[in-house]
């Protein structure tokens, strides 16, 4: 992570994951203040992940290593981004709200085929680890 405040983790293949992180980072951390990576680019075992966990949902490691997943890695990026944002990251991740925040993680996550920028890698059961 070569000194930055985390690394978020997607899926590449994704169209709808690429352009909403490359929003992410244009409104939220226009500053760089942690790295963003396609899963595909990287060693994923130096960060205890697997192919399937970075299909299954966005991720992020923390400088000390702990990775979350879903709507927290979200809320971990908006926390470290922009000092407007982290109060959208904190909301994410309040009680009640953290509950809502990974339904419609999920739901997004399970449509985003059909959402703006969806591609056939997007569909639920397409997207197929690398060999």
């Amino acid at each position: 992570m070569d000194g930055l405040g985390g690394l978020l983790v997607f899926d590449g293949d994704c169209g709808f994951c690429t352009t909403s992180v490359r929003v992410l980072s244009r409104w939220v951390d226009r500053r760089h203040r942690y790295d963003v990576r396609p899963w595909q680019q990287l060693d994923l075992g130096r960060y205890g992940l697997t192919e399937a966990d970075c299909i299954e949902a966005a991720q992020f490691v923390r400088e000390d290593g702990t990775v979350v997943a879903g709507h927290r890695a979200v809320a971990e990026g908006l926390l470290r981004g922009a000092p407007g944002w982290r109060p959208v990251g904190h909301l994410l991740l309040a009680p009640g709200l953290s509950f809502l925040a990974a339904r419609a993680y999920a739901w997004v996550a399970d449509h985003r085929y059909a959402l703006p920028g969806g591609t056939p890698a997007c569909v639920p059961g397409q997207a197929t680890p690398s060999q």
